[in-house]
C-alpha cells in the first residue's frame, strides 16, 4: 500500500488533547501517516500547558491553531480518534473509530498535564504499531 494512512484526532476545543496526540503522531510516524486534528467547538489558542508539556518531549506544537472538525475531514480519514467530544463526530461506514477517555488538560497546571500527555503518547505508540506494521 503506497498511500499513507490518515488519522483524525477530535476533541471539543482542539486546543489540548487532540493537538498533543497529533504532535506525537507526526513526530513518531516519521511522516508515514497523514495527521489531522479538529474540534467540535475550537478554542482561541492552544493550551499553553499542553505546549509546555510537549516541549519537554522535544515536540513543538506552539504554532498549531485550533481548527473546526469538518465532515470532509472525517470522511477522508481511515482512523478517527475522539477525546471527550461525545456524539458530534459524524459516523461513516468503513472507518475505524476509537474514543480515548482522557482527562481534559484545560485549566490544569503542568504537573497535571504531564500524565495526560504520557497517556496520549502510549496510546499513539500503540495506534502506530497497528496502522504501520513493522517493515523489518
Amino acid at each position: 500500500m503506497s498511500e499513507k494512512p490518515t488519522v483524525l484526532f477530535v476533541c471539543i476545543h482542539n486546543a489540548g488533547r487532540s493537538q498533543m496526540a497529533a504532535g506525537y503522531l507526526r513526530a513518531l510516524s516519521g511522516g508515514e501517516v497523514e495527521v489531522r486534528s479538529g474540534g467540535s467547538e475550537p478554542g482561541n489558542q492552544i493550551n499553553p500547558m499542553a505546549v509546555r508539556a510537549m516541549a519537554e518531549e522535544g515536540i513543538d506544537i506552539s504554532q498549531a491553531v485550533p481548527q473546526l472538525m469538518t465532515t470532509d475531514q472525517v470522511q477522508a480519514s481511515e482512523v478517527v480518534i475522539t477525546m471527550g467530544c461525545g456524539d458530534v463526530c459524524p459516523i461513516f461506514p468503513g472507518k475505524r473509530y476509537e474514543d480515548w477517555e482522557l482527562a481534559d488538560p484545560a485549566g490544569q497546571g503542568l504537573d497535571a498535564v504531564r500524565p495526560i500527555r504520557d497517556d496520549i503518547k502510549a496510546r499513539v505508540q500503540a495506534l502506530l504499531a497497528e496502522i504501520l506494521p513493522a517493515t523489518v
